[in-house]
């Protein structure tokens, strides 16, 4: 029988399903079948196991589901359930994100060619991938450095910087050894296909957490971004951002504009952006809360539960939020790195999590895991997040964190000991972010 709080979430964490129950809706829940949990099927009203990712599975057991439990809205927070979770919703004509508008979002080619149609100005230039002439003749037309990326990937998984001529043979190189190969080691569970070159953007990166009420955007806070500058790798994220109010003004502009441009008129989106020297471009853009603890800095140092948001606003179950949240705190995520070599031991995480100014610390490296160059988001040893009295507070106590109590203890391959650090990148040692 339908009620009018039955949720169908496609795909979604133990957290997400919990805080949904704790809304008080009905869960029916489409779980992959390597994300299930018994604290999903306690939690849900049903649980059904499928590879959600094809929609040729999820079409007719979401047919039996409808008829079944009536849920009347679908939902992901998820990167490889956004696509199908928008189809649902377009099937049953009920409302929520349209899947072009979803498809702008997941596909960084679909984005960049609907961008250079509708605001052409702000338009990144970029070009599909699809032999290893394209890499020269796009250098020659936008110019070197260029990035070479995933069309549909998250993590920095797969992004090359072509940094001159002489290097579009080891990226197409790359680019062939990716092609065909599955994200299943890290949080997506897609196949690698099509890749895409686009113009380097010279300039300091943040992302932007924000929510949309039926088409007004509201821009929760603005983070800034820790690079590795040849892999693009996450290092680290601080917010609120320190930057001056005209800087914070452009960013809000920018990304307000191209949410209006994609389509976007309601929910939570994450989009990361780069202040190069022709003003504010759009790097990519995802509507779901960030990674990395990122929405937990933001319930940290804004008080506002960005998942709970995102889960209550189409029952309208929550208000909206006021056009400029002020932050009472900084927070910070410090990304935990190595030298190459094994991990030996991991100490010290109970400890840290009982801290009172510590959110949360993730350390994925076991006892024996290889420690590799850090080329992606999943070649990282961890990460801690911390709250402070403002953001270089933040940024200065993760450090201190991994220095003093989160001992990730390695063996290099000499047999020396050492100890796995916080990663360091422009912004982490500095108090000023500078445009």
């Amino acid at each position: 029988m339908a009620t009018a709080r039955t949720v169908l979430l496609v795909g979604a964490t133990d957290e997400t399903v919990a805080k949904a129950a704790r809304l008080g809706l009905r869960v029916v829940l489409v779980q992959h079948p390597t994300k299930v949990s018994d604290e999903q099927r306690r939690l849900a009203e049903t649980v059904e196991v499928t590879d959600y990712t094809r929609w040729d599975l999820l079409e007719p057991l979401v047919h039996r589901l409808r008829e079944r439990h009536g849920f009347t809205v679908a939902l992901s927070l998820t990167e490889p359930g956004l696509e199908n979770a928008a189809r649902v919703n377009d099937l049953f004509g009920l409302g929520g994100t349209p899947h072009a508008v979803v498809r702008r979002f997941r596909d960084k080619q679909v984005m960049r060619r609907h961008l250079a149609v509708h605001d052409g100005a702000a338009a990144v230039r970029a070009a599909p991938l699809r032999g290893r002439g394209d890499l020269a003749a796009f250098g020659a037309r936008a110019g070197y450095p260029f990035v070479v990326k995933p069309t549909d990937a998250t993590a920095s998984i797969g992004v090359q910087r072509v940094a001159s001529p002489g290097d579009t043979g080891r990226v197409w190189e790359a680019v062939q050894c990716l092609v065909g190969t599955r994200t299943d080691r890290v949080s997506t569970l897609f196949v690698l296909r099509d890749f895409l070159m686009e113009e380097y953007v010279d300039g300091p990166e943040f992302s932007v957490e924000s929510f949309s009420f039926a088409g007004r955007h509201v821009i929760v806070a603005i983070t800034e971004k820790f690079t590795d500058p040849a892999h693009f790798a996450e290092l680290g994220h601080a917010l609120p951002a320190r930057l001056d109010a005209p800087a914070q003004d452009l960013i809000r502009a920018s990304v307000s504009r191209f949410l209006d441009v994609v389509g976007l008129r309601d929910g939570v989106c994450h989009t990361e952006i780069r202040i190069g020297p022709h003003g504010p471009r759009i790097i990519e853009s995802h509507n779901r809360i960030a990674g990395d603890a990122i929405p937990e800095l933001v319930e940290a140092a804004y008080g506002i539960d960005l998942t709970t948001l995102a889960l209550a606003w189409p029952f309208r179950l929550a208000g909206e939020l006021p056009d400029r949240p002020r932050a009472h705190a900084g927070a910070s995520v410090r990304a935990v790195v190595g030298e190459a070599g094994t991990v030996r031991a991991v100490e010290g995480v109970a400890a840290a999590r009982e801290l009172d100014d510590v959110i949360d610390v993730r350390i994925s490296a076991r006892p024996g895991t290889a420690v590799r160059p850090v080329r992606d988001n999943w070649d990282r040893l961890g990460l801690v997040a911390v709250r402070g009295a403002d953001t270089t507070a933040a940024v200065a106590r993760g450090a201190q964190l991994v220095r003093d109590v989160v001992h990730v203890r390695l063996t290099l391959p000499d047999g020396t000991p050492a100890l796995a650090r916080a990663a360091t990148a422009a912004g982490t040692e500095s108090a000023e972010v500078s445009l």
